[in-house]
C-alpha cells in the first residue's frame, strides 16, 4: 500500500431526488458552508424520481461560489460524449473554473435500452469510454477543427469551443484490469465507490493505474483517487466499516489516505443527510485533515 502524498480533499453525494429539493438544497448548502471540497451527482436519466443531472449541476453551480461539480459519473450509453464537453466547458467557463468530469462506461443496460441507448457488451462499454476520452479532450483542445474515427464515435471536421476555465479533471469510475491500466495512460482521477472497490482490493486496483502511468511516463501521485463513502455518523458503537462514530471515521478515513492510497472522500449519507454531512463537515474533515498532516510528519 502507498500514501501518494496528495493534498486530502471532501465531497458529497446528494440524492438528486426532484420531490425533496429542500433536503437537496439543504445539503449542498452545508458542504458549502462546510468547507468541503465538491459535489458529486449521480447519473441516472432513467430514474424517474431523480432531476436531470446536468440541469441540476448548473443548478448547483449557480446557488454556490466555491464549491466545485462534478458527475459521478457522466451516463455515457445516453450522452454523447461531443455533447458532454461542450457541456462540460460550458459549466466550467460559467462557474469560473468549478466543474470536473467523472465518466463511466455504463451499467443498467436494460433502462438505458428503454431511454433508447444501445445495450454494450463489456468490451464494447469499454472501447466506447476510452473512446470518449479521446474525443472529449479534442473538442477541449482549441483546435480551428478536429477529427476523430472510432468503433463509436466520430468527429468530422467539428470545430471545438469554447474552451473550458481551467484544465477540467477527467475521472474515470472503473473497475476492470484493462480500464484500470487505461486510466494511468490518459485520465486525471479514479473515482470507484467503497461498496463496489473495498479497501483490500485498492492496493491491487492502484498498481494497475501506477502500471498505465509508468508507460505513459506519468507520475502517479499526478492521478487523483476519489472515493464514494457511504455509512452512518453515530453516537453509540461502532457497526462496521464507515458505520460509528466519529472518531471511527477519522480513524478509517486516515488510513484510507496513509495506507491505502486515497485522497479524495464523496460522502453519501445513508440517513438524516443534513444533519450527517454538517457532522462530517465539523467533525470529520478537519480531523482527518490533521491526522494526516500528523502521520505524514
Amino acid at each position: 500500500m502507498t500514501d501518494y502524498g496528495r493534498d486530502v480533499s471532501f465531497g458529497v453525494f446528494p440524492t438528486p431526488d426532484a420531490a425533496d429539493l429542500g433536503t437537496l438544497w439543504a445539503v449542498v448548502a452545508a458542504a458549502e458552508h462546510g468547507g468541503l471540497e465538491f459535489v458529486g451527482i449521480q447519473d441516472h436519466p432513467y430514474q424517474r424520481a431523480h432531476l436531470d443531472t446536468w440541469t441540476l449541476m448548473a443548478a448547483v453551480l449557480a446557488r454556490t461560489e466555491r464549491i466545485r461539480v462534478f458527475p459521478d459519473v457522466a451516463n455515457l450509453p445516453l450522452r454523447s460524449p461531443a455533447i458532454i464537453a461542450k457541456s462540460a466547458a460550458s459549466l466550467d467557463v460559467l462557474s469560473g473554473g468549478r466543474f470536473e468530469l467523472g465518466l463511466g462506461a455504463g451499467a443498467f443496460w436494460e433502462a438505458v435500452e428503454a431511454m433508447g441507448g444501445g445495450r454494450r457488451s463489456p468490451r464494447e462499454a469499454a472501447d466506447a469510454l476510452l473512446e470518449a476520452v479521446e474525443v472529449i479532450r479534442l473538442l477541449w483542445s482549441g483546435g480551428r477543427s478536429v477529427r476523430f474515427e472510432g468503433d463509436h464515435y466520430r468527429l468530422s471536421g467539428a470545430r471545438p469551443g469554447p474552451a473550458p476555465a481551467h484544465d477540467v479533471g477527467i475521472w474515470l469510475g472503473v473497475l476492470g484490469p484493462r480500464l484500470l491500466r487505461e486510466l494511468g495512460r490518459v485520465a486525471d482521477g479514479w473515482l470507484p465507490s467503497s461498496g463496489y472497490a473495498r479497501p483490500d482490493q485498492l492496493g491491487d486496483m492502484h498498481a494497475r493505474i501506477d502500471a498505465g502511468a509508468a508507460e505513459a511516463g506519468r507520475d502517479p501521485a499526478s492521478i487523483r483517487r476519489a472515493y464514494n463513502v457511504w455509512g452512518t455518523i453515530t453516537a453509540g458503537p461502532s457497526g462496521g466499516f464507515l458505520e460509528g462514530p466519529a472518531d471511527q471515521w477519522v480513524d478509517e478515513l486516515t488510513e484510507l489516505v496513509v495506507e491505502y492510497g486515497m485522497d479524495t472522500f464523496v460522502f453519501g449519507p445513508a440517513t438524516d443527510p443534513v444533519a450527517q454531512v454538517g457532522r462530517f463537515a465539523a467533525e470529520v474533515v478537519p480531523a482527518v485533515r490533521e491526522a494526516v498532516r500528523a502521520e505524514r510528519g
